[in-house]
């Protein structure tokens, strides 16, 4: 089955880890990466089921604006179906570290 994308780009490190929170507790998905993408900008990205991943955007939007002071979402995308070349060249596949949680 198609797994999807789920990523949540954030000012701050504290609403990148309230959303990673989020999005774990919202639905079945398995976060594969977090990292800093520029000058205090994270981005968080989660895989799993179309509807799971769905959810779990939602809510980890949910706690970027309601839970994390000071925090703002700069971006979320949904990408339902990657192909696998897009999957391991931004890294949003699945590793060694992340294979145990699916």
């Amino acid at each position: 089955m198609p797994e999807a994308v789920g990523v949540i780009q954030t000012i701050g490190f504290p609403g990148v880890l309230a959303a990673a929170d989020a999005m774990v507790k919202g639905g079945e998905v398995t976060l594969v990466t977090y990292q800093k993408a520029e000058s205090g900008q994270y981005y968080v990205a989660i895989r799993g089921n179309t509807a799971e991943v769905r959810r779990a955007v939602d809510s980890g939007l949910e706690a970027v604006t309601g839970q994390a002071h000071g925090a703002e979402v700069l971006n979320h995308y949904i990408v339902p179906n990657p192909p696998e070349n897009i999957v391991s060249v931004l890294a949003t596949g699945y590793s060694e570290e992340s294979e145990p949680f699916r």
